[in-house]
């Protein structure tokens, strides 16, 4: 038997929309929590949020933003944030690609991370892939100089793409050169996914390439 979804927020709503975003701007929406100006750190997919969660709490001076497809995962992370008195996460409900485009001016983020995103194995979906040349260009110009990207997949097909997409982008070095990328990050938290793809013996992957 299925739970049934809870919609009430037991404490602050840290969730915005695209309106609000556009209306505020970024240091409006965090000012009651952060001293102005902060870095930016933005994740894009957080999914169960455990990842999200620990940068925030470990990072206490950055604005953390997460964006989410799901309604459902956006919902639940907000209501675990509520009751936290974590207060340095924003969280908003949408695509990679919306939010970067439309709501991240040029060189306002020190981070994004991207982990795991759905590699859409069969060729005639590639182009549902999130990694693709124009976004990673997008990525790129709202990165602050020196800026990181982050990005994980534990699919060897995706993994070739992403290697090819990150390699072309004029704007981006890779920080682990000569080495292409690594297969274990020392310190880098491993989420509930992760865990279990490491118990099925997946060969992961994880690239960061920094604004030049």
């Amino acid at each position: 038997m299925s739970r049934r979804l809870k919609f009430d927020i037991p404490g602050p709503d840290l969730r915005v929309d695209k309106d609000r975003v556009r209306e505020k701007g970024w240091e409006a929406l965090f000012a009651d929590d952060l001293p102005s100006p902060f870095p930016m750190v933005v994740e894009i997919g957080f999914g169960r949020g455990e990842f999200l969660w620990q940068l925030a709490i470990e990072r206490p001076q950055r604005a953390h933003v997460g964006v989410e497809v799901s309604f459902k995962r956006v919902l639940k992370m907000a209501r675990r944030l509520a009751r936290s008195g974590i207060r340095n996460i924003r969280l908003i409900e949408g695509t990679g690609q919306e939010m970067v485009r439309e709501l991240l001016p040029e060189s306002s983020v020190e981070t994004f991370w991207i982990n795991f995103s759905d590699p859409w194995p069969k060729k005639r979906h590639h182009r549902r892939r999130l990694i693709q040349s124009s976004f990673v260009r997008d990525l790129a110009v709202r990165l602050q100089p020196g800026g990181l990207v982050e990005i994980a997949t534990d699919h060897e097909g995706y993994a070739d793409w992403i290697e090819q997409v990150l390699a072309a982008e004029p704007l981006l070095e890779n920080v682990h050169a000569p080495q292409p990328f690594l297969r274990e990050v020392p310190g880098r938290m491993r989420t509930a996914y992760q865990l279990e793809w490491l118990k099925e013996g997946r060969p992961l992957r994880f690239w960061s390439y920094r604004k030049r």
